[in-house]
């Protein structure tokens, strides 16, 4: 049986290279300054030691198992559900959608996955502010970015990827024409963030306010495709 493995981040690698080979620097260093600097130099390597262990934590990226039933809306990321609720959603959708917020500390998980089979629509990327991303201005000034997809059943809904006061790097690998696949990766938010999920009014939530959930494996709630339309054919 082959030993797990848990993948990291592409966006991640300059970030670890970085720290550990700053670390490695002042281990050297230690070594070729006088001994009355050395245990500085000690302490120095010790925090990059444990700050670059720290960052490979951060951008783990592990396997997960998708929901069995078809019509799941996958989870779009790893946190706390912090809003559950039907708006009035004009900056999006144009249209009263339910609306699902997720918010991802440090410790998360922090690589995003599309919830719903479809074809992207539209990608926005907004500059803005970056306010704690589980406050409710955040949704308002936060720079974010914005994806509109529609399934094959030609239903819309949003994926809004929102920086916070930590995360200042937005990753939105999906672009316009893109055929994506649910629990497929597409982006990531760096150090701290929140996903807000846009979806139809007759998708079935399942998921409440203070649950916690993971990214391509928990299911948020069910869309099933909307009921066909038999019209009878005129009669001669």
């Amino acid at each position: 049986m082959q030993k797990p493995q848990v993948p990291l981040a592409l966006e991640g690698y300059p970030f670890i290279a970085f720290c550990a080979f700053a670390t490695l620097v002042l281990a050297t260093l230690c070594w070729a300054v006088p001994a009355h600097y050395r245990p500085t130099l000690a302490c120095l390597a010790l925090v990059g030691l444990l700050l670059t262990g720290f960052v490979t934590y951060f951008f783990r990226d592990p396997a997960r198992v998708l929901p069995e039933a078809q019509d799941a809306i996958v989870c779009p990321a790893d946190g706390k559900v912090i809003v559950v609720t039907e708006v009035d959603d004009h900056r999006f959708l144009q249209a009263r959608t339910q609306k699902i917020s997720i918010f991802m500390n440090v410790f998360n998980v922090h690589v995003n996955r599309i919830p719903l089979t479809g074809t992207v629509e539209r990608v926005t990327l907004s500059p803005g502010k970056f306010f704690s991303a589980d406050q409710d201005r955040a949704v308002l000034h936060n720079e974010f970015c914005a994806m509109i997809l529609t399934t094959p059943h030609q239903q819309r809904y949003a994926v809004v990827q929102i920086a916070g006061l930590i995360a200042r790097r937005i990753v939105c690998r999906a672009e316009v024409g893109d055929r994506v696949l649910a629990g497929e990766r597409f982006g990531m938010i760096r150090f701290g963030s929140r996903v807000d999920l846009y979806l139809p009014l007759t998708a079935r939530i399942a998921v409440k306010v203070g649950d916690k959930v993971r990214a391509g494996e928990t299911a948020l709630g069910f869309l099933a495709p909307p009921p066909e339309t038999n019209q009878e054919e005129p009669v001669a």
